[in-house]
């Protein structure tokens, strides 16, 4: 059968859009090569041209010059369908990378959804204002609990405020009277300290009874001590 008819031929799957991107990169990067090539011969037949006198040679640099020149602009008239070729792709690219997201936000939207009303169905807001009710109630008892424990034992109700405020002054003059008595007798403010009759010393002497006591040679009359005079020797 097959050598009558002949076998189906497979047939090539299309290029993607991406395969069709590279290929068409890698176009335009070999069209750039060739006109950096004939940039660079044009740049040496525009220095030959300076550098011939006009006449027949100087013709002839420039007819090179101007074929090459003409090829240069054939390259670029390709590189620009290339590139407006690549772009067209490109848009392609990303118009089917966003329908592909846009079809990955929808599937997630709704397994959310599925998920959400599910969970809503566990939930009852009749429910959730009881549950509130009771731990309000429950906090509320909590509290009465803590405050009877709280209770003074034997602490009279019938006290007087003035009464107490008395005795809490007195307190603090006690206090305060036993706070002084700690403290030195020499550090108290404003009295000088006692000292024995064994430390105490004299008074210091002054006038002449001082200058006597300091100078215990005869004195003059005021109170000076009297120096001898020497006998001169002649």
């Amino acid at each position: 059968m097959k050598r009558v008819f002949g076998a189906k031929k497979d047939k090539t799957p299309a290029p993607t859009v991406e395969e069709a991107t590279e290929r068409m990169n890698k176009r335009g990067d070999t069209v750039d090569e060739k006109i950096k090539k004939l940039d660079a011969e044009l740049f040496k037949y525009k220095e030959q041209i300076k550098r011939t006198r006009p006449g027949p040679a100087q013709e002839a640099v420039k007819a090179r010059a101007m074929r090459l020149l003409k090829q240069k602009k054939m390259y670029e008239g390709q590189r620009d369908q290339l590139y407006s070729q690549t772009f067209n792709l490109e848009q392609v690219a990303f118009a089917t990378e966003g329908i592909k997201d846009a079809q990955q936000t929808m599937s997630a939207m709704k397994a959310a959804n599925k998920d959400l009303k599910g969970t809503m169905k566990t939930l009852k807001i009749d429910d959730i204002d009881k549950m509130q009710d009771e731990m309000m109630d429950l906090v509320d008892y909590s509290s009465e609990i803590q405050e009877t424990l709280g209770r003074s034992y034997n602490v009279p109700d019938d006290l007087d405020e003035e009464e107490l405020m008395g005795e809490l002054e007195s307190l603090e003059a006690d206090m305060g009277l036993e706070t002084e008595s700690d403290v030195p007798s020499y550090l108290l403010p404003d009295k000088e300290p006692e000292l024995d009759s064994d430390m105490q010393l004299p008074a210091a002497p002054s006038g002449q009874a001082a200058s006597a006591q300091a100078y215990p040679q005869a004195a003059d009359e005021y109170g000076f001590p009297t120096v001898p005079r020497t006998s001169i020797r002649t």
